[in-house]
């Protein structure tokens, strides 16, 4: 069983920490990169990132670290000790909000920016850009931290369960 709990909780993490990671990238390098360019520019990339990041391989780490969080807390529920158990529930409930924060913020944000066209038919695209930029690049500060606290938290949590079965 250990070997089962072990494997969730690596998966749990690895998963966790990619997308701990794309939301840092966002905030300390593609989000200041598109900010020095013109608004054309930065709608048409940015409607670009957001099809082409609907892909198996994000949607399993997103999703997936969610999941595997959940099930790894699972596993642990009857382990002796229990110890890494209050880590996992705080992963979980740190990745939980960064999963509500993007659904409930950035997908929407995402979805106008599309719904307004392409960028050679917006008239004002000022304001396209100024109804997303802003915001958008706030609400992924925050996931970034979120998301990476709960990476931390199980970080925290595979050293724990590394003890308890040495």
């Amino acid at each position: 069983m250990n070997l089962i709990r072990g494997a969730v909780l690596i998966a749990a993490t690895v998963t966790t920490g990619l997308i701990a990671g794309l939301f840092y990238s966002f905030s300390v390098a593609v989000m200041p990169g598109l900010r020095q360019v013109e608004d054309r520019s930065f709608v048409d990339t940015m409607q670009r990132i957001n099809v082409a990041i609907i892909n198996g391989w994000f949607m399993l780490c997103f999703v997936g670290a969610l999941l595997l969080t959940a099930l790894a807390a699972v596993l642990h529920l009857r382990a002796a000790g229990r110890t890494v158990l209050p880590w996992l529930v705080a992963a979980f409930v740190l990745y939980l909000v960064m999963f509500v924060i993007t659904s409930a913020v950035n997908v929407p944000l995402n979805n106008a920016l599309d719904a307004a066209g392409k960028p050679g038919a917006i008239a004002d695209l000022a304001a396209v850009r100024a109804r997303f930029e802003a915001t958008w690049v706030g609400w992924n500060v925050v996931r970034a931290v979120v998301s990476s606290a709960a990476f931390g938290c199980l970080t925290w949590a595979l050293v724990l369960f590394g003890r308890s079965t040495a």
